[in-house]
């Protein structure tokens, strides 16, 4: 089955994998969605014997068939590889009456990892079946996770920059440091003053600005980007759910064709929406659990049919989450509309001039899949506290939201099916918040001296990529306002 894509806001031409990753986002302003959807030709039992890289093969020529077998093969044995720090890649681990899907044992201790390892690979191939000769300029916008998987993904890749904008104020210093040490004579980093909405529209718009790319393109640039918004980031996630079932049907945990729920702490809709797609392709899915914190606005919309940004931005313990405008949810929404652009139009174009949309009865009867649930601070961090006191697990404030969430979950419905958690980030990349929560005379300590008390109550080392970070080097310092990030851009490229 050869797999078009095509954009979700009315361009009806459909173009192959290779073309949808390399442009990152659609001309229209769209987002690149499956023009049909691959489902599994071999059954659970089958598929439950493949170890990660071997399942991710399957998966992903699922969806790229323009590529070649072998060099997506040799794509994913370069991408999971000694850059983890756990051969089975992505562990499943039970505790507290759910299972934990550990995505955090990449190069950046987050779960953007088990993607953007493999976006550089996927966007050489690419630009060489397209016959791209430009350099690529990836350019994007983080609330923390992104931009360190990002840069360390593409640092000193050839024939590609990137440029990547930050809230100065909105992510935990581990987080900052971690991208502003980062090596590499093609990576650039640069503070905003603002949130991460403000850095995405402002990365949207960029984007968007036909005449820069014709001013980019004499100067043998072309944009792409690393936020989920890029169908090459997407879909890769995707694999993790499967495996996920897959471990429970070979634990015994669940029999073949048993459903689970999945619990997904989001922001930007990605990562939820890859669990969907799975269920879409077949996996056997009863509630997609969607868990926010207070910046509860996909809450909100599961539960009314209304989004609504027009609220005060929190600055949280949980900041890949601190958003207001989920890209990603974009898709969901086509899906919902029957695939209808002219709604999505509509929709998106409300949300950017009046700051809301409501959708119709029709498309809200479509989310009876899912339900919407957030945890306050304090609901964060007890549950934090309450996990490592009584199974003596220690999660991070992403990874506490979704099991606070799901705890609800159980209290609203009593619901005894198997659930799966994807649990996002180390705890060692929020120490502050992590220790603070577990004991109260840590909240005032510096996070970097917290990693070896983290280490010390736990009895978990320190993760290598952080041990000694807050001796590293500062390469870049770099601030700009919102109004000024073209400006920035065109700076570093010389435009």
């Amino acid at each position: 089955m050869n797999i078009l894509y095509r954009s979700t806001r009315g361009d009806h031409k459909h173009i192959s994998s290779a073309e949808a990753i390399l442009s990152g986002i659609a001309p229209d302003g769209g987002l690149y969605v499956p023009a049909s959807m691959p489902s599994f030709d071999r059954s659970f039992d089958r598929l439950s014997h493949m170890e990660y890289r071997e399942l991710t093969n399957y998966i992903i020529n699922m969806f790229f068939t323009d590529f070649e077998e072998d060099a997506l093969a040799r794509c994913i044995d370069d991408t999971y590889d000694e850059k983890f720090d756990d051969r089975r890649i992505v562990p499943v681990i039970e505790r507290g009456g759910a299972h934990f899907i550990e995505l955090f044992h990449g190069p950046t201790l987050a779960f953007k990892d088990m993607a953007l390892t493999m976006l550089p690979h996927l966007l050489k191939m690419a630009a060489r079946k397209m016959e791209n000769t430009n350099k690529i300029v990836i350019l994007t916008a983080t609330s923390g996770d992104t931009g360190k998987a990002a840069l360390e993904s593409f640092s000193n890749v050839d024939g590609t920059k990137i440029i990547v904008f930050y809230p100065r104020d909105g992510v935990s210093r581990i987080q900052e440091r971690q991208m502003i040490t980062q090596e590499g004579s093609n990576t650039h980093v640069i503070a905003i003053e603002g949130n991460f909405d403000d850095a995405q529209k402002g990365v949207k718009a960029i984007f968007g600005d036909r005449g820069f790319a014709r001013s980019l393109a004499e100067k043998g640039y072309m944009f792409s980007s690393a936020n989920s918004i890029n169908i090459g980031r997407l879909i890769p996630q995707i694999v993790y759910y499967v495996h996920a079932y897959l471990h429970l049907l070979k634990n015994s945990r669940i029999k073949s064709g048993e459903k689970i729920n999945i619990v997904v702490p989001t922001g930007n809709f990605g990562n939820i929406l890859a669990a969907y797609y799975s269920s879409q392709m077949g996996l056997p899915v009863k509630k997609l659990i969607c868990a926010s914190n207070i910046n509860n606005v996909l809450y909100d919309f599961i539960n009314t049919g209304i989004y609504d940004r027009k609220r005060k931005f929190m600055v949280t313990s949980s900041p890949a989450m601190d958003i207001l405008v989920s890209s990603n949810l974009e898709r969901l929404l086509f899906d919902l509309a029957d695939k209808d652009p002219e709604m999505i139009k509509h929709l998106t174009l409300k949300l950017s001039e009046e700051g809301d949309f409501k959708i119709n009865e029709s498309m809200k009867k479509g989310l009876s899949g899912f339900y919407g649930g957030f945890a306050t601070e304090e609901e964060t961090f007890s549950t934090i506290r309450d996990l490592f006191k009584n199974n003596d697990y220690m999660i991070d404030t992403h990874t506490a939201v979704g099991y606070c969430v799901y705890k609800k979950y159980i209290k609203d419905t009593a619901d005894d099916t198997q659930t799966v958690i994807a649990s996002t980030a180390s705890p060692f990349k929020f120490p502050g918040s992590v220790a603070g929560a577990i004991d109260e005379k840590y909240r005032h300590m510096d996070e970097f001296s917290l990693l070896k008390v983290l280490s010390d109550i736990s009895g978990l080392e320190i993760p290598k990529k952080i041990a000694g970070i807050a001796e590293k080097k500062v390469l870049h310092n770099t601030f700009c306002t919102i109004e000024d990030m073209k400006n920035t851009v065109s700076g570093i490229l010389g435009i």
